[in-house]
């Protein structure tokens, strides 16, 4: 599956690795004399990670999720160390609902973070598609979750999306599940971990 790109100065998908000075004018060489002479200004970007789990459908439900600052050369490895992170307790959810608010809670934390640039990789292929307007919405429950996913994209400048096998996204299951084992325990029912 090829990743969906949106940039905020185009308001229209791109394909990934294009670019040019506006997004609707072609890529140069050369800068422009006023853009060669504007100082660097380093944006922060992330790659996220998010899980839901539900232990029956629906079920003690939970959402997890790993942020890592995508400047890092291990950022896109699926074992990569967490910058930041979230471990939730949900309630009595289905799965669909705790997927989608585990990428909510996410975005809110790069938002919160400074991020200018996210990349999601998930592995709910409903979720991927459902962002990237390639498929409806069907289920009642998950259009407030998805209209709160796509305003908290739009304060973006870049996002993108792209679905990766279950088996590279063990981290942010791991917090999934490790909110209902808590919580049973009697834990706290939320853990964010915000780099120091």
């Amino acid at each position: 599956m090829a990743e969906v790109a949106w940039s905020r100065q185009a308001g229209r998908r791109r394909r990934p690795g294009l670019s040019g000075p506006g997004r609707d004018e072609p890529a140069t060489l050369w800068p422009a004399a006023e853009e060669a002479a504007a100082p660097e200004v380093e944006q922060l970007s992330l790659i996220i990670r998010t899980d839901g789990a539900a232990r029956g459908n629906p079920g003690p439900a939970s959402a997890g999720a790993v942020l890592i600052d995508a400047s890092r050369p291990d950022a896109r490895d699926p074992r990569a160390s967490a910058d930041a992170s979230i471990s939730e307790f949900l309630g009595v959810q289905t799965n669909n609902v705790a997927e989608y608010t585990g990428v909510v809670r996410a975005l809110e934390l790069a938002r919160e973070l400074g991020a200018r640039n996210v990349s999601l990789m998930l592995d709910s292929k409903l979720i991927v598609e459902q962002l990237s307007g390639r498929w409806r919405i069907k289920d009642a429950k998950l259009i407030p979750l998805w209209e709160a996913a796509r305003a908290v994209l739009r304060t973006f400048d870049q996002w993108s999306i792209v679905h990766v096998p279950r088996a590279q996204n063990s981290a942010a299951d791991a917090l999934a599940n490790e909110a209902i084992d808590r919580v049973r325990a009697g834990g706290p029912a939320v853990i964010v971990r915000r780099p120091r």
